[in-house]
């Protein structure tokens, strides 16, 4: 220890061997500042880490939906009763999936559509009289080859620009159904705000959305009956009007019947589809005009 009083080092002892001076006040001193120069620095507060709230509302909410989706196919007409305005994010949740399933399984089975559509052809009696059983054999060793085939990436047929484009289109004919049905429901003197009243449809849209995304696995696996239950899943829908309608009481006995009710929307629901298949058609022929002009598909045939 260096006295600091003259300097000298001393190996230890209460006093400085060169001049006396006492050497524990010193060290305790020294301590002393040492200790208090320490406290005085600002130390570094460290908040315990919260999880994302983002994620923890993702996981509520996706966990509020299958619980809701799950009882909605078991017991259909109980959930839809008691769906109220709490149940619209749910209910949004599932109409987005009806209408974004159905370009994906389009976009995904397309192929196994267009071998369905000539073998079907093939069956008629006008064309199958003409036709040799070794055509027959060519076209399911031509089909075969299609299916093992990524013709998308040949024909340059993009994902977002088709199942975006025609998920929004379809999204936009369930909301013009989904309010056509409201003011039917309104005119047979339902009284009923648009959020319980868009809830109630969604829950009742749940098995049609069931069938759909059973065909929409299906049509990943290239089962070629996934095609039923797309068919199944936009005829439902023919279902789900009448079923939402009767589900609510009336508030009068002036109020438009409900069959004219009904009718009313099945007319709506006619142009709606009408307009999908229209859009649908015109992909249909630009896919069909893609296949034509490109060369590698042509040779690879």
């Amino acid at each position: 220890m260096n006295c600091t009083n003259c300097g000298h080092f001393n190996e230890g002892g209460k006093f400085c061997v060169k001049c006396g001076h006492k050497l524990q006040e010193e060290a305790a001193v020294s301590q002393a500042a040492a200790t208090s120069e320490y406290q005085s620095q600002p130390q570094p507060v460290y908040a315990p880490q919260q999880p994302n709230q983002r994620v923890r509302q993702a996981k509520k909410v996706s966990k509020s939906f299958f619980s809701y989706f799950a009882e909605g196919i078991k017991n259909p007409t109980a959930t839809a009763q008691a769906a109220g305005e709490s149940q619209f994010v749910n209910a949004l949740i599932t109409v987005i999936l009806y209408a974004l399933s159905i370009p994906i399984m389009l976009y995904v089975g397309w192929k196994l559509l267009l071998i369905q559509f000539v073998r079907s052809m093939f069956k008629l009696p006008i064309i199958s009289e003409e036709l040799a059983p070794s055509d027959m054999e060519d076209f399911n060793t031509g089909a075969d080859l299609i299916k093992a085939t990524d013709i998308n990436s040949i024909i340059h047929f993009n994902f977002t620009d088709f199942v975006f484009k025609q998920g929004i289109f379809i999204f936009i004919g369930l909301a013009v159904i989904i309010g056509a049905t409201y003011v039917a429901a309104k005119f047979g003197k339902v009284d009923v705000s648009f959020k319980e009243f868009f809830s109630r449809f969604g829950t009742f849209l749940i098995i049609p959305t069931a069938l759909l995304l059973i065909g929409l696995v299906l049509a990943f696996l290239h089962v070629e009956y996934f095609s039923y239950f797309m068919n199944f899943g936009l005829l439902s829908i023919f279902l789900v009007v009448p079923f939402t309608i009767a589900s609510f009481k009336q508030s009068g006995t002036n109020g438009l019947d409900r069959i004219y009710s009904t009718l009313i929307v099945y007319v709506v629901i006619t142009i709606v589809l009408t307009f999908i298949a229209n859009g649908l058609g015109e992909e249909a022929k630009t896919i069909i005009t893609r296949m034509g002009n490109s060369s590698e598909l042509n040779d690879l045939f």
